[in-house]
Protein backbone atom coordinates (compact mmCIF):
# COMPACT_ATOMS: atom_id res chain seq x y z
CA UNK A 1 0.00 0.00 0.00
CA UNK A 2 1.35 3.31 -1.02
CA UNK A 3 1.01 6.05 1.98
CA UNK A 4 -1.12 8.28 -1.05
CA UNK A 5 -3.40 5.52 -0.34
CA UNK A 6 -4.04 6.36 3.01
CA UNK A 7 -5.62 9.64 2.15
CA UNK A 8 -8.67 8.45 0.59
CA UNK A 9 -9.04 5.53 3.69
CA UNK A 10 -11.68 6.29 6.76
CA UNK A 11 -10.42 6.48 9.79
CA UNK A 12 -13.00 4.44 12.32
CA UNK A 13 -13.06 4.49 16.03
CA UNK A 14 -13.43 1.06 16.95
CA UNK A 15 -14.76 2.00 20.38
CA UNK A 16 -17.98 3.95 19.16
CA UNK A 17 -17.92 3.62 15.51
CA UNK A 18 -17.62 7.16 14.55
CA UNK A 19 -14.69 8.41 11.84
CA UNK A 20 -12.46 10.85 13.15
CA UNK A 21 -11.17 12.85 10.44
CA UNK A 22 -9.32 12.26 7.19
CA UNK A 23 -5.52 11.21 7.21
CA UNK A 24 -3.10 14.13 6.48
CA UNK A 25 0.35 13.16 7.29
CA UNK A 26 2.49 10.35 8.79
CA UNK A 27 4.85 10.47 11.73
CA UNK A 28 8.06 9.05 10.93
CA UNK A 29 11.11 7.93 12.75
CA UNK A 30 13.65 8.18 10.06
CA UNK A 31 16.82 6.96 12.15
CA UNK A 32 14.87 3.85 13.01
CA UNK A 33 12.71 3.07 9.99
CA UNK A 34 9.38 3.09 11.69
CA UNK A 35 6.11 4.68 11.50
CA UNK A 36 5.63 6.18 14.80
CA UNK A 37 1.96 7.21 14.11
CA UNK A 38 -0.63 8.61 11.41
CA UNK A 39 -1.89 12.55 11.97
CA UNK A 40 -5.63 12.80 11.31
CA UNK A 41 -7.46 16.33 10.75
CA UNK A 42 -10.58 16.69 13.02
CA UNK A 43 -13.22 18.97 12.92
CA UNK A 44 -13.00 19.29 9.27
CA UNK A 45 -15.61 21.72 7.84
CA UNK A 46 -15.21 21.15 4.62
CA UNK A 47 -13.17 21.82 1.44
CA UNK A 48 -12.27 25.20 -0.03
CA UNK A 49 -11.53 28.66 0.81
CA UNK A 50 -14.78 30.20 2.51
CA UNK A 51 -15.47 26.79 3.87
CA UNK A 52 -14.23 27.40 7.56
CA UNK A 53 -11.45 25.79 7.87
CA UNK A 54 -10.40 22.53 9.75
CA UNK A 55 -9.89 21.84 13.32
CA UNK A 56 -7.12 20.74 14.98
CA UNK A 57 -4.47 18.21 13.97
CA UNK A 58 -4.56 14.36 16.01
CA UNK A 59 -1.83 12.29 16.36
CA UNK A 60 -3.23 8.23 17.26
CA UNK A 61 -0.35 6.21 18.21
CA UNK A 62 1.28 3.17 15.49
CA UNK A 63 0.10 1.14 17.96
CA UNK A 64 -3.59 2.62 18.87
CA UNK A 65 -4.11 1.05 14.55
CA UNK A 66 -5.67 -2.13 14.68
CA UNK A 67 -6.41 -2.99 11.13
CA UNK A 68 -6.00 -0.91 7.77
CA UNK A 69 -8.09 -2.32 5.19
CA UNK A 70 -9.69 -1.69 1.46
CA UNK A 71 -11.96 1.04 2.73
CA UNK A 72 -11.37 1.92 6.33
CA UNK A 73 -8.27 2.32 9.19
CA UNK A 74 -9.74 1.14 12.66
CA UNK A 75 -8.61 2.43 15.44
CA UNK A 76 -8.54 2.46 19.12
CA UNK A 77 -9.65 5.63 20.23
CA UNK A 78 -10.68 4.90 23.84
CA UNK A 79 -7.79 6.65 25.04
CA UNK A 80 -7.45 9.37 22.45
CA UNK A 81 -8.42 13.29 23.52
CA UNK A 82 -9.01 16.15 21.93
CA UNK A 83 -10.81 14.46 19.22
CA UNK A 84 -13.46 16.76 18.18
CA UNK A 85 -16.48 14.77 16.60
Amino acid sequence: MKVSELRVLDIVNIEDGRRLGPVIDLDLDLEKGLVKGIVIMTGYKGKGFFSGGRGGDVLIPWDKVLKIGVDVILVDGKDLINIAY
